[in-house]
């Protein structure tokens, strides 16, 4: 079995593929260009052991299949906490509730929403409870919204928190049909009986929803919930008085009009569940279902489309993202999360995920061939429809010879093994001259390499799974992709957008540079690093000196605009700094124009206090040359966007067009068709499903939800 990639699709494939269960059926070898696991989610150290990421990595509360996956990692591992600081999932992961939005009033002043998100019962990743309280069911999710759209009116109109003691569930359509036909007739008289209108509008909407599939009823839910949002636009103004209220108005008014949709649309009685709506871009359906412009521009959306980097060609005047995803996505962060909204790690995402997944393979047996990258998928016949294809050979460029029997990518720091992020030169044949050549294994455009290596079928491999980035498939499969339409049409409709981080360690304490509301997570900022996360929790983890002074770290992240990136001019080995340049341009900007707003104390008397960044270099060179950045413009670190009229065309890992060849990424039609860990691992487990019928498809959480 050859796996060719080493993302969270690859390695949840891996995993399943030499269970126990597995009785050693598969032989698995793992090819990963470079030196370290992870694709987006690869992490290295750097100067001071400190953690140099691809971008801001963090777990969600709802990826069930992905802390599944690492709890078992783990506790197969055993490592002994006496001598491992990470030895159980829980060392490796805290809950993080703090939450925030930014928003620009009509002054171009900002401000920041904030809250604590309320935890919910039980950890990700453990044994969900009955079918009754699943909820991954088309009646749960409705129930959970309903109710937590009359708890949204309660804040945004009564200016209280509470939730509603009356249930949605247990009345009937004959009970309520008659109650919804008057409510939808009715119309607002004096100013202050609208509250109450709307009111009984939105609780008999919310009922008749919770009812669904609503049959032989969709006309009058329409209209009784048309009648709400003209409720709701004439009740706008009341909500403007403090910003929690606002928020809550307007997520309402988003719910409401999402709701419609799904009814109009069909979208709960069609057979293809959430999906049917992925041919409408998310923010425009909403419009076209009668959200107010006020409630479109609202940060929640914002911080949606840039926690999904959902902007075609980096500009924030294009956001894209297909409707029925967009909906599912909302449905599993907010209803479906388990312990904490945010999971923070307790170290890079490459110590924490893909050391102990390295470390559990190798025990199972596992190759592991390092500074493999593909080149491309040979063809033995391609799928035609009444005959599968077979991939006959992968032409692999070998990017450096390993001294000895296999390559150890592992160090240690403070006891936890790591990544680290350079290779050990020392390893490899001519190592010394390779680093002096300034090799860059990782780029995508540093095509240098010390032999070309063919793994034929019957010999080398005798099935393949792809787990490549999304965006680098036209790249590493030109063959497949030339020659099978169905892949061309893929590859042609599947959009991506390069990204850009930002990390700044400081001498003074998020507190002392003026921001005065503790640990957060939050986005809808001013571009280009609108997100933005405490992480000092990461201190103790690195290796800083008392003499460097360090007290806080920042994370900041988001698109990098598609200008930018021709900026750069053509593509070649020193594409990658000039990149890098751009970003550090971009940084320099953005810090001295921008986060002051957040941070009034990082500038003083009209001078940004540059001399906060600890610079670990020669006193006297630029301080922010001494902090990470990357711009990531490879194909295979690019995020592929869920782009409207685009999900049709993805391939399922369950496809069977070819007879050995899967896929696994989350740029695959994997039911949950987002750019995030949880679809990697769901994709990666479906691979494995269809490679082998483990793990059974009821066993991977939330596979066969709307």
């Amino acid at each position: 079995m050859a796996i060719v990639g080493g993302g969270c699709a690859a390695m949840a494939a891996a995993y399943d593929l030499t269970r126990p269960e597995q009785r050693g059926r598969f032989d698995v070898t793992v090819y990963q260009q470079g030196w370290r696991l992870g694709g987006k989610g690869a992490s290295g150290r750097g100067p001071r052991a400190r953690i140099e990421e691809h971008g801001l990595h963090i777990w969600m509360g709802f990826y069930e299949n992905a802390f599944r996956l690492i709890q078992g990692a783990y506790a197969e591992l055993g490592r002994d906490p006496a001598k491992c600081p990470i030895a159980d999932w829980r060392d490796a992961f805290f809950p993080s509730s703090h939450v925030g939005l930014a928003t620009q009033d009509a002054q171009s002043d900002w401000s920041v929403w904030s809250t604590l998100v309320p935890p919910l019962p039980g950890e990700p990743g453990k044994p969900l409870a009955d079918d009754l309280e699943n909820p991954f069911t088309l009646q749960g999710y409705l129930v959970r919204w309903t109710r937590i759209m009359r708890a949204l009116f309660e804040i945004a109109y009564h200016g209280r928190a509470a939730v509603p003691d009356e249930p949605e569930v247990g009345w009937s359509l004959s009970d309520l049909l008659p109650q919804a036909e008057a409510l939808a007739k009715m119309t607002f008289g004096a100013v202050e009986t609208v509250a109450g209108l709307v009111e009984n509008q939105l609780r008999t909407f919310a009922r008749l929803v919770a009812l669904a599939p609503v049959t032989g009823a969709p006309a009058i839910v329409a209209q009784l919930g048309a009648a709400v949002l003209r409720g709701l636009d004439l009740l706008r103004p009341s909500s403007r008085s403090e910003p929690q209220r606002q928020r809550a108005g307007e997520v309402l008014e988003l719910s409401v009009a999402g709701l419609l949709g799904l009814m109009r649309d069909g979208a709960l009685v069609d057979s293809r569940g959430f999906d049917v709506l992925d041919e409408f871009e998310f923010i425009d359906w909403l419009r076209r279902n009668g959200c107010s412009e006020e409630a479109a521009s609202s940060p929640f959306l914002l911080g949606l489309y840039s926690l999904m980097f959902g902007y075609l060609d980096g500009d924030r005047t294009r956001p894209s993202f297909a409707a029925g995803q967009a909906i599912r996505a909302i449905l599993r962060m907010f209803f479906t999360y388990r312990g904490a909204f945010f999971w923070k790690m307790q170290a890079g995402m490459g110590d924490v995920i893909f050391g102990p997944l390295y470390e559990v393979l190798r025990r199972r047996g596992v190759r592991f061939e390092f500074f493999h990258r593909l080149a491309d998928v040979k063809l033995g016949t391609v799928a035609q429809d009444d005959a599968p294809g077979h991939v006959a050979a992968l032409e692999m460029l070998v990017q450096a010879e390993v001294i000895g029997h296999e390559y150890q990518p592992l160090i240690e720091v403070h006891g936890l093994p790591s990544w680290p992020a350079t290779p050990d030169w020392s390893q490899l044949v001519n190592g010394q001259q390779l680093a002096r050549d300034g090799r860059r294994f990782e780029s995508h455009w540093d095509e240098r390499h010390v032999r070309r290596r063919t793994l034929r079928v019957g010999h080398d491999f005798d099935f393949v799974v792809l787990a490549v980035g999304g965006a680098a498939v036209p790249h590493v499969c030109s063959e497949l992709v030339e020659r099978d339409p169905r892949w061309r049409k893929m590859a042609d409709t599947m959009a991506s957008v390069a990204t850009q981080a930002l990390q700044i360690w400081t001498r003074a304490s998020m507190k002392d540079l003026g921001w005065k509301r503790g640990p957060i997570t939050m986005t809808a900022f001013e571009f280009p690093f609108d997100t933005w996360s405490d992480m000092a929790h990461l201190l103790p983890a690195e290796d800083w000196s008392p003499s460097d002074s360090v007290c806080g770290l920042a994370y900041f992240c988001n698109v990098l605009p598609e200008s930018d990136v021709r900026r750069a001019g053509p593509p070649d080995a020193g594409y990658q700094a000039r990149i890098d340049g751009i970003v550090r341009e971009n940084a320099r900007h953005w810090l001295t124009n921008a986060l002051p707003r957040l941070w009034p104390g990082w500038c003083e008397d009209d001078r940004i206090r540059w001399e906060e960044l600890v610079n670990w270099q020669d006193a006297g060179k630029d301080p922010l040359a001494a902090q990470f950045l990357v711009g990531n413009v490879n194909p295979s670190d690019r995020y592929v966007m869920t782009l409207p009229g685009s999900t049709k065309y993805r391939i399922s890992p369950l496809d069977r067009s070819y007879d050995n060849l899967t896929v696994a990424g989350d740029w695959t039609s994997c039911s949950f068709n987002v750019g995030c860990v949880e679809a990697a691992v769901m994709s990666g487990k479906l691979a494995a499903h269809a490679l082998s019928g483990y793990p059974a498809l009821s066993d991977i959480v939330g596979f066969d939800h709307p």
